[in-house]
């Protein structure tokens, strides 16, 4: 019997969820064919298996969930091919055994009959052997080989994005105790030991709680009390987004800054061109032009492109352009990421941008189709509102909220009327919120960079000029 496990998924990728188990016992698989659905690190994966053979025992069901590393199902490799000639000799020593014997002695003559499959059932076990050892990582473990955790040695065992996440928030990495496979560090267990150890100074504990303790120090009222109430589990996407946007929020030095641009001209143009685009396969939205605004504006401003290393005392200037796109979906909040979106004309960029936001809703999305950004656009214009603050995502160091654009009045100077002669003039504009990492961006310059993207937005000529 051969256990296939959880493979690795991705950098930093250590659960996932069971949506769906694809095969059942009894069934034949062979190599590559996906044997279960995955939801993780806001991706849906088919997960291929990498052992072909007779399914014996599945060890997951869907709403599970799963650790890299345990065990899925078990695979009896030779079951296949062992089958079909164990039948052979069977089908060829039976008819002999009733020519030969009486119908009283059958029980004499079964006997010897069932040596030879003794003497032979050792062989295939022993090839089995071999093919388990020979593998790097899927031994024939115990249950316990997939329990978490043991013993860890010298140097803490955790990814380099768990040690940077460690050094950044004060943690020694040494300290924390790894609930992944092999008693590996995730970075919810480093953020499950700073909680114990900010909650234990009020409290004045100086002895950090064990791993699975509960991580706040007061614990959540009855709730049941004042009625009924309804518990539901955290959906893999959601608790990463909680994971991911609770260290941006504590690790980021945050400062939004607002400003509203005219977008009379735009929709104008939006409005004349959307059919032409539309007809290629894409939609001239306002984000769709947004990318091109911003993936323009960070080769003017550098600083908005870049990420900060703590660790070297550096700061990392990207010399590509990646724009992030938020799209909202049923599961939550998930960032594609038009990539070399300063390579791309306007036509092409909302042609990817429709089509990752639809793969993003139909949860096609893969992981590297949400990595890689350089700075992300949040669009809540859809549904309404004026300002937000919105949060960085990490490691980039600034993010552009947009809202509902607003027809309001805006008083236009008449130069041949005289000194403060003028009217007030219907105007559409479009409320923006640029928040940012203050570690790396000064005020100053974000208010510039700010005002760069309102006069694009309003003179799109500058794009052509400067793109």
């Amino acid at each position: 019997m051969t256990e296939f496990k959880v493979p690795e998924l991705g950098e930093n990728v250590t659960t996932g969820d069971v949506l769906r188990v694809l095969v059942k016992p009894g069934e034949t698989i062979a190599r590559d064919q996906p044997v279960i659905e995955l939801e993780t690190e806001k991706a849906t994966v088919e997960v291929p298996s990498s052992v072909a053979g007779v399914v014996k025992d599945i060890r997951v069901k869907a709403g599970d969930k799963v650790q890299v590393g345990a065990v899925i199902l078990t695979v009896d490799e030779d079951g296949a091919r062992g089958a079909t000639q164990a039948e052979q000799p069977k089908a060829a020593a039976e008819p002999k055994r009733e020519s030969e014997a009486p119908p009283a002695e059958p029980a004499k003559a079964a006997e010897p009959a069932e040596e030879p499959p003794k003497a032979e059932s050792p062989k295939p076990r022993a090839d089995a052997e071999q093919k388990v050892v020979s593998m790097p990582r899927a031994a024939r473990p115990e249950p316990a080989a997939v329990s978490p955790p043991v013993e860890r040695g010298p140097a803490a065992p955790a990814s380099p994005g768990v040690r940077r996440l460690a050094r950044e928030i004060g943690v020694d990495i040494n300290d924390v105790q790894g609930t992944g496979p092999e008693g590996r560090i995730t970075e919810e267990d480093v953020k499950e030991h700073a909680r114990r150890i900010l909650t234990s100074v009020p409290l004045g504990a100086a002895a950090p709680r064990p791993a699975a303790g509960p991580p706040a120090a007061v614990p959540l009222p009855d709730f049941s009390r004042w009625g009924e109430i309804e518990r539901q589990p955290m959906s893999n996407i959601r608790r990463t987004t909680a994971m991911r946007l609770s260290h941006a929020w504590n690790a980021i030095p945050h400062v939004t800054q607002f400003d509203k641009a005219d977008i009379t001209g735009m929709e104008e143009l939006r409005r004349t061109h959307r059919e032409q685009v539309r007809q290629a396969g894409g939609d001239l939205t306002v984000t769709a032009m947004l990318v091109k605004v911003l993936a323009v504006a960070v080769k003017q401003f550098p600083q908005f492109n870049a990420s900060i290393d703590l660790d070297d005392d550096q700061i990392i200037f990207k010399k590509y352009v990646n724009v992030g796109v938020a799209v909202d979906t049923d599961r939550g909040l998930l960032v594609p990421v038009i990539r070399h979106a300063d390579q791309k004309n306007l036509t092409q960029i909302a042609i990817e941008v429709h089509q990752l936001a639809e793969r993003a809703r139909e949860r096609k999305l893969t992981l590297e189709e949400m990595s890689g950004g350089g700075i992300t656009i949040s669009n809540l214009g859809g549904i309404g509102g004026t300002y937000f603050t919105p949060i960085v995502n990490w490691p980039e160091v600034a993010i552009l909220g947009v809202s509902r654009g607003i027809l309001e009045p805006v008083w236009r100077n008449n130069p041949s009327a005289g000194s403060g002669q003028g009217t007030f003039e219907p105007c559409q504009r479009l409320p923006l919120s640029l928040s940012y990492d203050h570690r790396v961006i000064d005020g100053a310059d974000a208010m510039r960079f700010l005002r760069w993207v309102v006069e694009a937005i309003e003179q799109p000529f500058l794009l052509s000029l400067l793109g």
